[in-house]
């Protein structure tokens, strides 16, 4: 009889563990995922999903660093992903060996350290530009246009808080790669970006509700931005004509994710095309997924900031992993916040 009892105990302990299990835990860009993909996938599987966010590459990879335990996946832009690995932050999922991964496009597997993407899984991807108001400020075309606002109209920009991009922005501006480590270039660089901090309110990644209110007349940000303009069709945004930058995020387990399966399903799941494409319908970024494209809203289709023809695909130019180079960056950066 005891037996019996041990016997059943353990199996209830064991299955109310299991049942514990059944949770994701996902650490994310603020608004970069849309939420009914989560619910179909807790629908479809019933594993719980809890979402955290995150404003920057770098954020999040202190908060992992740190320690921050219970996350089991984040989505790096590439660069940071090579960091990640670099650092033996990541689980080798080999989701690459999945037979739906012919889904995606072989120009999205852009990691250096996961050329295969044995790794991660290809999420999304999209421009930085610039978000403004035309009845404000009139038609704009460019960086020059962008500064030339406050003087113009009298009304505020915003630049991203993200040293990548605004010294992105200003390597673009001076003529070189996006990812120099030249230490003149960086410096020429910073000294375009401290030229026009004066025209620059704030370095912020809350500039979408400022220009939804009218606090702000243009700001500097991620193409999908968009979602909080479909009501407001004097909200525009544009790929500068001098040169942007452009992102690709990835799915990735952390090495130390205490729900393994879970994401490993995560990713199964995500690789499905009507997936991607519910995503891409409420995010206006595009996907890696080929399959899924056709499946997108024809608003989504054609948007030429969103499926970017190949002429605007030339003046495009995206981050990679600047290993120690990257201090020359923090100096740059810290150079322009205390610029007077």
């Amino acid at each position: 009889m005891k037996k019996a009892i041990v016997l059943a105990l353990s199996c209830l302990v064991a299955g109310t563990a299991a049942r514990a299990e059944e949770t994701l835990a996902l650490y994310n860009w603020g608004d970069y995922i849309n939420p009914a993909v989560l619910t179909k996938f807790t629908e479809e599987t019933g594993i719980k999903v809890t979402l955290d966010t995150y404003a920057a590459n770098e954020e999040m990879l202190a908060k992992i660093q740190a320690g921050a335990a219970g996350y089991d996946i984040v989505f790096p832009s590439v660069w940071m992903q090579d960091i990640m690995v670099k650092l033996d932050l990541l689980e080798q999922t080999n989701i690459n060996a999945d037979p739906a991964f012919a889904n995606i496009d072989p120009a999205f597997l852009r990691s250096m350290e996961d050329p295969q993407s044995s790794y991660c899984l290809p999420y999304a991807w999209g421009t930085v530009g610039i978000f403004y108001n035309e009845k404000v400020t009139g038609p704009i075309t460019g960086w020059e246009d962008f500064f030339a606002i406050p003087q113009k109209t009298g009304q505020k920009i915003t630049l991203l808080d993200d040293m990548r991009e605004v010294l992105g922005m200003g390597l673009i501006m001076t003529g070189h790669s996006v990812n120099s480590t030249d230490p003149a270039e960086l410096k020429e660089a910073a000294d375009y970006v401290t030229a026009h901090k004066a025209e620059v309110t704030a370095f912020t990644y809350e500039s979408m509700p400022l220009l939804l209110s009218g606090d702000v007349a243009a700001a500097h940000y991620f193409v999908g931005g968009n979602m909080f303009f479909v009501d407001h069709p004097e909200i525009k945004y544009i790929i500068p004509k001098e040169g942007a930058t452009m992102y690709q995020e990835n799915i990735c387990v952390l090495k130390d994710a205490p729900h393994k399966a879970a994401a490993q399903k995560f990713l199964q799941f995500y690789l499905r095309p009507e997936i991607a494409a519910l995503n891409v319908s409420q995010q206006f970024n595009g996907t890696p997924n080929r399959p899924a494209n056709d499946l997108t809203p024809d608003f989504i289709k054609s948007n030429p900031n969103i499926n970017v023809p190949a002429e605007t695909m030339a003046r495009l130019q995206i981050f990679a992993d600047l290993g120690k180079a990257l201090k020359l960056y923090d100096r740059a950066w810290n150079a322009i916040r205390t610029a007077q």
